[in-house]
């Protein structure tokens, strides 16, 4: 799912990440290999923002679902791997719920 400068806005207000920039030159690999995500880097890896079917008061929400782990010390990696979902769940738009 690609997101909107204000959703990107929010779920980096819910998530400890960082967005990748859409014209950032490794975006073009991650979509041949992911798709056309907005993608975002955190401590554990690279991660995307899924929409959640169920509708909820707070509006649009959206599960973090993991596509790569880092690995090695030295010089770090991400190692892809299947997607897997998180427990984290963020509001796509509205007040953030803390």
């Amino acid at each position: 799912m690609k997101l909107n400068t204000a959703q990107i806005e929010q779920t980096l207000q819910q998530m400890n990440a960082e967005a990748i920039p859409p014209d950032h030159p490794v975006v073009p690999q991650l979509e041949r290999l992911f798709g056309d995500h907005t993608y975002f880097l955190d401590s554990s890896g690279l991660s995307i923002v899924e929409p959640v079917d169920a509708a909820t008061d707070a509006g649009p929400m959206g599960v973090v679902v993991n596509l790569a782990n880092w690995t090695g010390s030295d010089a770090p990696k991400l190692a892809p791997h299947e997607p897997e979902s998180t427990d984290l769940v963020v509001a796509l738009e509205g007040k953030v719920q803390h």
